[in-house]
């Protein structure tokens, strides 16, 4: 449906969903993949009636494993349906993230991301994996095994780099051990609106523009994945919907519906962005983007403390989410 490489995803994931209107987003060509994430799950899992019978089924199991139960359902759903695509190399994938608390052990997230692959038993799902550290090693080793994956919490082109370089570490070891097979994909979740959410009111008392840096940021991101040329890795551009009416509900899908790249997008925000144009943009250019940086240090905003904070957030927020899926269900 759309140009130039640019795939749309839905960032949302529910087993009434899956079996409806996801069908029919795919049959239509409005969508050609779906992620999911910790906070995706604890909504779904928490306020829909769909999965009270199979948690019932399953309360004699502790609470991570009816949690894994609940979600690998969902995701091999969601794989089952998308298999056309994948077969047809019109994307198709699906993500999963490791418990969340895993993040500050490379060992641990890549056996968990390993086994939950081979759990679900299909071959179109990505195992989504924090970039810090010790995700990096992570990603690098499932990638070498052919499991695609998905970095995710991506703020800074620093995190860019260290995923691309564990991203071709990974490829290198695959190809030797498969030559000549199909290379597992990857995608580089870069996070946008929550820049401007956390800065956009400083940066108005400031005279600075607003509703920028999410875009400027992810384009500098995404300039880095291009030019680092790993065939099988594309940035995806996530944390694309819009809180309040000061944007338009589409406004960080248009604004980066750029060649090659992929955008993870809530439901209402793809329903939106169907009333406009639908066509592929050029990138604003690093000469604008670097004035836009140097701008900020000017006015002394440190943006490696922005991109500290967020990451940080972002990891606390998907650890909350995770902790109230199992608390929840320990109490069912």
């Amino acid at each position: 449906m759309y140009d130039g490489n640019f795939s749309l995803w839905c960032d949302f994931v529910e087993r009434d969903f899956i079996s409806g209107e996801f069908k029919e987003l795919l049959k239509n060509g409005v969508i050609n993949g779906a992620t999911s994430n910790p906070s995706i799950f604890k909504n779904a899992i928490l306020s829909s009636p769909a999965y009270k019978e199979q948690i019932s089924k399953y309360s004699h199991k502790k609470p991570k494993e009816i949690y894994e139960i609940l979600a690998t359902s969902d995701i091999r759903l969601a794989a089952e349906a998308m298999l056309k695509n994948y077969v047809e190399k019109d994307d198709g994938f699906i993500s999963l993230e490791v418990d969340p608390t895993l993040s500050c052990s490379a060992k641990e997230t890549y056996k968990e991301g390993k086994r939950l692959y081979a759990s679900i038993g299909m071959p179109n799902v990505m195992i989504k994996v924090p970039a810090t550290d010790e995700g990096f090693e992570a990603m690098s080793d499932l990638l070498s095994k052919g499991i695609n994956v998905n970095a995710t919490l991506i703020f800074s082109p620093s995190q860019t780099k260290k995923c691309l370089e564990a991203f071709k570490n990974g490829t290198k070891k695959f190809k030797k051990r498969f030559p000549g097979a199909t290379l597992p994909k990857a995608v580089i979740s870069i996070f946008v609106s929550r820049f401007d959410r956390l800065m956009d009111e400083k940066f108005a008392t400031l005279n600075i523009p607003t509703a920028k840096l999410g875009i400027y940021n992810a384009t500098k991101c995404y300039y880095e994945v291009q030019n680092f040329g790993l065939s099988n890795v594309r940035a995806l551009f996530a944390s694309t919907g819009v809180k309040g009416d000061s944007l338009r509900p589409s406004y960080y899908v248009d604004e980066l519906m750029f060649e090659n790249s992929v955008n993870t997008a809530p439901l209402n925000t793809i329903k939106e962005f169907l009333k406009g144009e639908k066509k592929v943009i050029k990138p604003v250019s690093d000469e604008v983007i670097n004035e836009f940086f140097d701008l900020l240090k000017q006015k002394e905003i440190n943006i490696k403390e922005i991109y500290k904070e967020l990451l940080e957030d972002g990891l606390k927020q998907f650890e909350v989410a995770f902790d109230e899926i199992l608390n929840n269900l320990k109490g069912e």
